[in-house]
């Protein structure tokens, strides 16, 4: 693919856009991508369903919102979500939380949402992004190569931090290195399931 997607837009989430994105969650992913674990049977049961509404109705749509989220649309369809967690200890970071829908990995999807989400943390006031993964996500390693950022190793994790660009188009500067600052809620917490 020759370039960065053009048709990828991160949308503030909100309650319409909340259903929509259980909608895309339940159609293309499993639960444990994209919500804490719920204990009961596999599946989309009605208890996880609610369980993923009441979990972005608790962070980004309480009153005092504890995270930025956004649902990631490609053309005009809700295929994912990614957001912003203020980390604890570093005013000036944030957490990275991605997933998106499993038929829409390897074909720029992450790329495009990786751009947004560090323009978005620009627009807050963030000068750097936590990222943490398995050893095994392909694509957001091959993202982090592709900006030059070398991820530290931390036990069954790989974490970086990268640079917020200081203005529009402006890429992120490469170098940085990971540190031991993570945290989060469950799978949706972490870039963990974008896999591209």
């Amino acid at each position: 693919m020759g370039g960065m997607r053009t048709d990828v837009r991160l949308r503030p989430l909100d309650e319409g856009l909340l259903r929509l994105l259980l909608d895309a969650a339940v159609a293309d992913a499993a639960p444990g991508e994209v919500m804490p674990e719920v204990a009961g049977p596999p599946g989309w049961t009605a208890e996880r369903r609610s369980a993923f509404l009441g979990f972005h109705r608790s962070r980004a749509l309480a009153d005092e919102p504890v995270e930025r989220t956004y649902a990631v649309v490609a053309g005009e369809t809700v295929v994912g979500a990614a957001r912003l967690c203020p980390v604890e200890g570093r005013a000036d970071g944030a957490e990275a939380g991605v997933w998106i829908g499993r038929s829409r990995r390897g074909a720029g999807v992450g790329a495009a949402v990786l751009a947004g989400l560090l323009s978005e943390a620009r627009a807050a006031g963030f000068t750097a992004v936590f990222v943490s993964t398995t050893p095994d996500n392909a694509a957001v390693l091959r993202l982090l190569a592709s900006r030059g950022i070398a991820p530290t190793r931390e036990g069954a994790a790989v974490t970086a931090w990268l640079p917020v660009p200081t203005k529009e188009g402006t890429a992120a500067a490469p170098g940085a290195t990971g540190s031991g600052v993570g945290g989060g809620e469950g799978k949706m917490s972490k870039v963990t399931p974008d896999h591209g």
